[in-house]
């Protein structure tokens, strides 16, 4: 294997890392969204499933080679220049509030919430003109950015705990903590996709929500420091002649414990508002009818009622349906 490749693949698993939810976690979010839409949208995204899945991290891998994808991902809501209790007082509209802090200083710190409503668009005028790759190209992206709104540390300048002597934050609750429990985690939510009458509402109190979670992330983690020296709290490696210091397995362990369910619920809660989403794009595009676009046999319908079983028995792992957790040969 040849060393420039080598050094690629390590920054791309660093940007991924700064990014948003790992891997296992955006390819959960997209597949039990699935089992939440009505029968009508359900054939068609189970049919793509693997497609949806696969590509729900596509954003993340786009930051490599595009300079402007980084900041479609977060919203740093508490940078001085909006000015004090700005989760309130932002105007919710890209107009508005670029024409309050200008467009610069909106892609400056971040634009996850007009990001969403881009896609959304797209998605409603693929659904509208029964585009196959497009629907599925942007509900990919769309769930995507959904689910890293509903990051806590996807709302503060603070992103990675840089600020507060806690580097290394971002990768330990969304990435490492997950990929360690999600075996404990509860993937089933009895949840029916609805209808959102306003999207663009509906995403800021996401945020608002995620923003309102973040001290805890924080304090959390101090807790969960508490009786760990530096060399049982951190590890050290080296990686191309650079020594890097990262939570140890045992501080994550703890950690979790701090944090309990949060991160479980997060991952949930992300899951319904993609599939609310989603749905709403294929309500507001006219309900078309999918069928026209792709056949979902009968043996299709049993496999996914047999999933939809195991899901509802949180059995998607033990029963080994769970995508993100059957191969890591694709990056994770």
């Amino acid at each position: 294997m040849k060393l420039p490749f080598l050094l690629k693949l390590s920054a791309i698993i660093f940007l991924l890392g700064l990014g948003s939810w790992g891997f296992l976690a955006h390819k959960t979010i997209h597949q039990i969204a699935i089992y939440s839409l009505p029968k009508k949208l359900q054939g068609f995204f189970f049919k793509n499933a693997d497609y949806l899945v696969y590509n729900s991290v596509r954003p993340d891998v786009r930051r490599k080679d595009d300079p402007s994808e980084a900041t479609k991902h977060f919203i740093d809501i508490d940078a001085p220049i909006f000015g004090e209790n700005s989760i309130e007082t932002m105007p919710r509209t890209w107009e508005e509030a670029s024409q309050k802090y200008t467009a610069d200083t909106l892609r400056k710190y971040g634009t996850v919430p007009w990001e969403i409503m881009k896609l959304q668009a797209k998605l409603t005028n693929a659904f509208r003109n029964k585009l196959k790759d497009s629907i599925l190209f942007y509900s990919a992206d769309l769930g995507h950015y959904i689910a890293d709104a509903h990051v806590p540390l996807h709302t503060t300048v603070n992103y990675d705990g840089q600020m507060t002597n806690q580097r290394g934050l971002h990768s330990l609750w969304e990435s490492t903590v997950p990929e360690m429990n999600i075996d404990n985690y509860n993937l089933y939510q009895a949840h029916k996709a609805k209808y959102i009458k306003n999207p663009l509402a509906e995403i800021w109190v996401k945020i608002r929500e995620s923003k309102l979670m973040l001290d805890k992330v924080l304090a959390d983690e101090i807790k969960a420091s508490e009786g760990f020296t530096e060399d049982r709290k951190f590890k050290r490696s080296e990686r191309f002649g650079a020594m890097r210091k990262n939570y140890s397995g045992e501080f994550a362990k703890a950690y979790a414990e701090k944090l309990g369910t949060t991160v479980n619920e997060r991952m949930l809660d992300a899951s319904k508002t993609v599939a609310d989403f989603w749905f709403t794009a294929w309500v507001d595009a006219g309900c078309p009818d999918l069928s026209e676009l792709q056949n979902i046999s009968d043996e299709d319908k049993e496999k996914l009622k047999a999933e939809k079983k195991a899901w509802k028995s949180n059995e998607l792992i033990s029963k080994g349906l769970l995508q993100s957790r059957k191969g890591k040969s694709d990056g994770e």
